[in-house]
């Protein structure tokens, strides 16, 4: 009796829904039906072109996913989001345009002729020439082998070629330091007098 009832609604719902919905559903039924016959017993395998016709149907008539038998419509939903992926990474396959050989030399002499500069600033220096971004001057520039240059040996080497007095005042310093000496303000005024 449910049989019958079922099938009595289905042919009321087939009678109100239009010609180009049921004779969709006449093609998602009968590739079902054609995919189970080819097949031997156990799980059905799907061949490619199954799948492009289960996304196909779905993008054109995404209800569907309400007859399907043979997957998950889950599946099928993937599936159309897989060659949603591959069209767009098909689409875009050139990527991005490559920079001349004579900007990567230019990026490289700069950052090997200025070694205390990062990627801002050449790229700063380059906006008005060169049309490439912060991340590409950052890529095609030099790489450097252990630490960075020491910037603190920098500083005294500045400081003791510009004062004389520098290394005798870091002495006095260090020497009180290691001593525990109360403040000694007073006596390297005294000693860098002279």
């Amino acid at each position: 009796m449910r049989a019958f009832i079922s099938a009595l609604l289905s042919w009321l719902a087939g009678r109100l829904r239009s010609r180009a919905e049921l004779e969709l559903e006449v093609i998602a039924l009968r590739h079902q039906l054609a995919v189970l016959r080819r097949q031997r017993p156990g799980r059905p395998r799907l061949s490619a072109l199954d799948r492009l016709l289960w996304t196909w149907l779905y993008r054109v008539w995404p209800r569907c996913l309400n007859i399907l038998v043979l997957v998950k419509p889950a599946t099928v939903v993937q599936w159309h989001r897989q060659g949603f992926r591959l069209y767009w990474r098909w689409r875009s396959r050139s990527g991005r345009p490559s920079v001349d050989r004579e900007d990567r030399d230019l990026i490289r002499q700069m950052n090997s002729a200025n070694p205390l500069w990062a990627a801002p600033r050449i790229h700063g220096e380059l906006k008005l020439g060169i049309g490439v971004g912060q991340a590409t001057v950052a890529k095609y520039m030099v790489r450097r082998v252990g630490t960075p240059l020491p910037k603190w040996r920098i500083f005294l080497h500045n400081a003791t070629c510009q004062n004389p007095y520098f290394w005798k005042a870091v002495s006095l310093l260090y020497s009180a330091k290691r001593a525990n000496s109360p403040p000694i303000r007073g006596r390297i005024s005294r000693e860098l007098r002279g």
